[in-house]
Parts: structure tokens; C-alpha cells; sequence
């Protein structure tokens, strides 16, 4: 032990005494800085220089020694299994001596050499599929030649062209929409009577959809009768009240607007951690750690924004639409942080690159990074489907067992699951956007997605049938096709603009995939175009990407959108004219009952059985202007009592008045435009 009766007593003359060359010792260890596990001592006198290295005054608590014995055990367990695994690989390290490679201390595997770590993870991880045709590393070949078909170009234009196809799918779908938009109008409403007259589904015979159906209609009413109530409020509201419910409006937005920029913090920090410690003993947990996020932020960012607008007392058509539109910022705000936060840890994007090579791109530890972005996006829809699979069977069938089975005030608080009918087709949008990110790094993703899709289907179905009860608040899907259109459409944008960056200006990794030998992928075009055309081809190529063709072709677009919106203003024109016409044509049919209930004669003597005799019939004037009053006719006169053609259309009341005889009515009053 290092103790002062270790020094041997003897020493010279005027030599330091043993006491003091032990406290000098026990100094030199305490200031210095080297490692206590390398210095030659026994664990006593380790533990005696440990303590003395700690702070003056401080006291080291139990729980503090054992969090540092549990991450020494750990630390010793990875070095153990990282040990293992190299071991595991054979001859890996001779072949990185002999090849000299630029990256011997990489933690990316070579291609082909498993970790000791279960196949079940490697397919969930998607390491399993690397070799496969899943994935972009997979597709190699050869020199280009003079042949008329080229594997790099196809790869190249596939996912462009179904992009590109996509987009002019949903335009159309979202222009279908638009002539019924401009036919109603922006302030068109149905009226409440013909909701009353019309919402009933005559074809219902199952006793559970005729009260889902009541239980609908009986909430639109209410949704329509707090809109007019709020709106009469607006309309009597002062100016300094319409500046408080502004401000107020305001205030709500911004909270919300704070919500949404700490979410996609929480997304970015959480993949640079998962990609900066990918090689750590809980790897799976840190692989799915920015899915796991994203879906966190995912599910209770609406139940916040719909608390936050709640407290404000919107009117229920705005409370709806603001809490949609929200969560739509929040789905692809968060898709577009995950891709940014792996443009920048992978492709170096807004960092430093002393770390990272000249072309562009993490070298070091993403030697394939095309395959490293395929996987994360591949983890991505692989979390998705288990959450839903997980979320239906595992939570919302267990409480709807529970609801069913027990009864009191916990369970009817807590009751069946809502089926919202925006959540789950903004879900469905997130997917399709995750699968149209990953076409260029992962081409078969959307044939996995499809199964995903048609497995998601039958699962929301059940879960819509047997475990979830109608919403309480009645949503219009079909009047809101052009909202989901328009979202799909920008988070087509959201996967188009980082693939055209990727594709045109980042240099493909040297280790795999197509193009290899090219600085940017579509590098590949000028090639081809080079090798497989003639000159005059060329040419035309050439003309038609130069600024000679940019200004005529600008013209024409400007002439194109002229005609467009002449067209359009022309149309809006005839439709106004037919909304008039249609007033119009409906006064025309009031003025026309009332001049028939106007020039019918009063009953004249009957006969025994009630009918009119023929001297009455005879004598009843005619009229020869019918909708409009004769020039010198009389004028409007009382009703009289006995039958006429108001009484056959209902707009005479039927009650008797006080003798038996029917009461009288008013005149019928014209209905105004607005009304119409």
C-alpha cells in the first residue's frame, strides 16, 4: 500500500523525512491528470487518489457512485460486445490494413458484415435489406455504352416522372372541385329548412345508424344555430371588442405558432442524437428514437391546439378549421425538420465540413449515405404501420372492452374512442409524403407502402365499426376534398424540392449505387444526351434550355394566363346573370299565385251536394295576363273565405276560425333575393 511506512527509514543526510515524501506523492496524484485505472497502486490506494481528486467540500452521494458503477458496467459490457462483433468479422481488419482505406476507424460496417446483434432488429433497422433491391446501394452497373437503354437514366427519371405524374393527378382532382366552389359561391349556405326536409337517409334500417344519423343531424343544427349566434354577435360587437377578440386571436395563434417550433427542436435534436450515437448498446431504441418523436409530437400537438382554441369560445366552424390547419403545419413541419436534421448530420448542410470530404458529404461514417437515408425513411413507415396496428389493438380495443364491461362515472367520462375523420386522413397524407421522400433512396418503398395501405385500411375499418363511437362534432369531408388535395399537393413539394437539390448538386457516394462515377447524378443526362443523339438533337436540346427560348416561351405563358383569366371573369359573369335569372324566374311563379288567388271569384250558390253551379262557373272572370296584373284590373283584394288555389298549395291556413268558418290569411309576401 501507499502508505508512509512503505518509504524505508533509511535516507541521507539532509534527505526529506517519509512523511513528506508521501504527502508529496499524494499531491503529484491528486493534481495530475492521468487516469486513475492506469496508475500502479493497489484499489485501495486508487479509491484513496479518487477521493483526494474530488472537489474540496463535496461529498460524493450513494446514488451518484452508483450511477458511475452502472455506467462503468456499461461502458465495459459495449466494449465487451464491440470486441465480440469485430471478432465476429472475418478478416476485417487485415483488409482495412491491406486496402488502406480512408476511414479505418469508421463505425460503418463494411457491406455484407453483420453485427452481433439479432436478424429480428437488423429487419426492423432495415440493415438486413441493405443488399437487396429495397435499397439504392443495391443497383449497380457498368461504363456506359452506345445501347438505347440506360439502367442510370431509368433509375434517375423514374422518380421524376412519378412526381411529376402525381402532381398532375392531384391538380386535376383539386380542379373538380373548383366549378362547384365558384358555382355557390364563398358566403353560400343551405338553408335550414332544407336541412330540416332533407337530411334524413331513408335507407337506413339498422337501429344503431339511424341513431348515429340523429345524433348527426341533431349536432349540425347546432353547429349552424352557434354559427348565427356568433355571427349577430360579431355584427353587434364595438370597434375596441373587435380589437380585444383580434388580439385575442392573436395570442391563440402565437402560443400555438411557440408549440410548433419547440416540436420540430424536439425532432431535430432527437435525430443528431440517434445518427451521432447510432452504434450504442441501446441502438434499437435510439434507431427509432426521431420516429418515436415524431409520432409523440404528432399526437399531442392536436389535443393542445384544440384545448388552446377551446378557451377562446370560437364559433365551431373556426375552433374546426384552425385546429386542422395547425395540425397540418405541425405534419409537415415535422417531416421537413427530420429531413433537414439528416441533410445536415449526413450531407453536411449548414455545418462545418472540416469533418466531411470536399464533394459534399459525411465520408467518414456515411460511406453509402444514399443507403442511410433510405433506412431512416424506411424505419419511419415501418413505425408508423406498427403504431397503428399497436395503437388499435393494444388501445382502443382494450377500452372499448372496458367501457362496455364496467359502468360508472370514470367510464362514461371516459367512453369509446372518437373517429376523426381529419386525423386520420392527414395520417394517411404523412405516409404518402414519407413514401414520395423516399423514391430516389429506397424504389421499392411505395410497394411496401402499398401493403402498409391495404393493411391500414381493413385495420381503421374495424377499429371504425367495433371500437370507435361518431365524433361529436359533425366534420363535412366532402365540401373539405379541396383542403386534403392542397395538402397533399404541398407535401408533394415538401418531397420534391430536397430530392431536385439532392439530385443536382450533391456528389453520389464513391462506395455504391449507379453513379459513382459522376459528381451529381444528373450528370448522367448531359452524358447520354452526348452519346445516344445527333448533333441536331443536341442543338434543339440545347435551345431549348437556353435564354433564347426562355423569353418567347415566357410570352406565350403570359398570353396563356391572359385568356385563363379572361375566361374566367366571363364565366363568373354568366353565373352572376344566372343567379339573377333564377331570382327572377321564382318571383315570377309568387306574383303568378297570387294573381290566381286574386282574380278567383267568391263561391257562388251550390247546390245540395256541395258543387258549383253552372250560372257561377259561367259568370267567373278569366284572366288573360297570367303572373302579372291586367292594365286596369283591380287591385289587390281581401282573401275570401271558402276554397282556392292557395289553399291546394298550403299557403292559406287550414285552422277554423272562431264560427266554424276558415280564418283569413295575409297576402302572400314576395320573397327577396337574398332569401331565394
Amino acid at each position: 500500500m501507499l502508505r508512509p511506512q512503505s518509504v524505508p527509514s533509511e535516507r541521507g543526510p539532509g534527505g526529506p523525512e517519509p512523511e513528506e515524501l508521501w504527502e508529496a506523492e499524494m499531491e503529484r496524484l491528486r493534481c495530475s491528470g492521468a487516469p486513475v485505472r492506469g496508475l500502479p497502486y493497489a484499489m485501495m490506494d486508487k479509491r484513496l487518489i479518487w477521493r483526494l481528486r474530488e472537489p474540496a467540500g463535496t461529498q460524493t452521494l450513494r446514488w451518484q457512485r452508483w450511477q458511475r458503477r452502472q455506467q462503468t458496467v456499461k461502458r465495459r459490457l459495449r466494449e465487451a460486445a464491440q470486441r465480440l462483433a469485430r471478432g465476429l468479422g472475418l478478416w476485417e481488419g487485415a483488409l482495412y490494413e491491406i486496402g488502406a482505406l480512408q476511414c479505418p476507424g469508421s463505425s460503418q460496417s463494411q457491406t455484407g458484415v453483420l453485427k452481433f446483434h439479432n436478424q429480428v432488429w437488423h429487419v426492423l433497422t432495415g440493415r438486413a435489406l441493405t443488399n437487396t433491391y429495397l435499397f439504392y446501394g443495391a443497383y449497380r452497373v457498368g461504363p456506359e455504352s452506345s445501347s438505347a437503354y440506360s439502367i442510370r437514366l431509368a433509375y434517375l427519371l423514374s422518380p421524376l416522372a412519378c412526381l411529376l405524374l402525381c402532381f398532375c393527378g392531384t391538380l386535376q382532382r383539386m380542379v373538380k372541385g373548383l366549378p362547384q366552389k365558384t358555382l355557390l359561391g364563398q358566403d353560400y349556405k343551405v338553408p335550414l329548412s332544407s336541412k330540416v326536409f332533407s337530411s334524413w337517409d331513408f335507407c337506413i334500417r339498422v337501429q344503431e345508424a339511424a341513431t348515429i344519423k340523429k345524433h348527426e343531424i341533431r349536432n349540425e343544427f347546432k353547429v349552424e344555430l352557434e354559427e348565427s349566434r356568433h355571427f349577430q354577435l360579431m355584427q353587434q360587437q364595438t370597434r375596441a371588442q373587435r380589437v380585444c377578440h383580434l388580439l385575442s386571436y392573436l395570442r391563440v395563434n402565437v402560443l400555438i405558432g411557440l408549440l410548433v417550433v419547440g416540436a420540430i427542436s424536439a425532432i431535430f435534436w432527437a435525430t443528431k442524437y440517434s445518427q451521432d450515437n447510432k452504434e450504442e448498446s441501446l441502438f434499437l431504441l435510439l434507431q427509432y428514437l426521431p420516429p418515436g418523436v415524431i409520432a409523440l409530437v404528432n399526437f399531442l400537438g392536436p389535443l393542445l391546439f384544440t384545448f388552446l382554441v377551446q378557451l377562446e369560445n370560437y364559433p365551431p366552424n373556426t375552433e374546426v378549421n384552425l385546429t386542422l390547419i395547425w395540425c397540418v403545419v405541425l405534419k409537415l413541419a415535422s417531416l421537413g425538420m427530420f429531413s433537414f436534421s439528416l441533410g445536415q448530420t449526413i450531407l453536411c448542410i449548414g455545418r462545418d465540413k472540416t469533418s466531411c470530404e470536399s464533394y459534399g458529404y459525411n465520408a467518414c461514417d456515411y460511406q453509402c449515405w444514399e443507403n442511410s437515408v433510405g433506412e431512416e425513411l424506411y424505419k419511419l413507415s415501418i413505425f408508423n404501420f406498427l403504431l397503428t396496428a399497436a395503437f388499435a389493438f393494444l388501445v382502443t380495443l382494450p377500452r372499448r372492452l372496458l367501457v362496455d364491461r364496467f359502468s360508472g362515472r370514470f367510464w362514461a367520462w371516459l367512453d369509446r374512442e372518437e373517429f376523426l375523420v381529419p386525423k386520420n386522413v392527414l395520417d394517411i397524407v404523412a405516409a404518402q409524403t414519407v413514401t414520395w421522400m423516399g423514391l430516389f433512396y429506397c424504389p421499392l418503398l411505395p410497394l411496401l407502402n402499398s401493403v402498409f395501405l391495404f393493411l391500414t385500411f381493413y385495420i381503421k375499418k374495424y377499429t371504425l365499426l367495433k371500437n370507435s363511437r361518431a365524433s361529436s362534432r359533425p366534420f363535412r369531408a366532402s365540401s373539405s376534398t379541396f383542403f386534403f388535395q392542397l395538402v397533399l399537393l404541398l407535401g408533394l413539394l415538401l418531397a420534391v424540392v430536397p430530392l431536385g437539390y439532392v439530385v443536382s448538386s450533391i456528389h453520389s457516394s464513391l462506395d455504391c449505387g449507379l453513379f459513382t462515377n459522376y459528381s451529381t447524378p444528373w450528370q448522367v443526362v448531359p452524358e447520354l444526351v452526348a452519346l445516344g443523339l445527333s448533333p441536331l438533337g443536341q442543338r434543339a436540346l440545347h435551345y431549348l434550355g437556353s435564354h433564347a427560348f426562355s423569353f418567347p416561351l415566357l410570352i406565350m405563358l403570359s398570353l396563356v394566363l391572359t385568356v385563363c383569366i379572361s375566361q374566367t371573369q366571363a364565366n363568373a359573369r354568366a353565373i352572376h346573370r344566372l343567379r339573377k335569372q333564377l331570382v327572377w324566374q321564382v318571383q315570377e311563379k309568387w306574383h303568378l299565385v297570387e294573381d290566381l288567388s286574386r282574380l278567383l271569384p267568391d263561391p257562388g250558390p251550390r247546390d245540395s251536394r256541395g258543387r258549383e253551379s253552372p250560372a257561377s262557373r259561367a259568370s267567373r272572370p278569366r284572366s288573360f295576363c297570367p303572373g302579372f296584373p291586367c292594365p286596369g284590373s283591380p287591385g289587390p283584394r281581401d282573401p275570401r273565405p271558402g276554397f282556392s288555389v292557395v289553399d291546394a298549395l298550403g299557403l292559406r291556413s287550414p285552422c277554423p276560425g272562431p264560427h266554424g268558418t276558415p280564418a283569413s290569411t295575409h297576402r302572400v309576401r314576395f320573397p327577396s333575393g337574398p332569401e331565394l
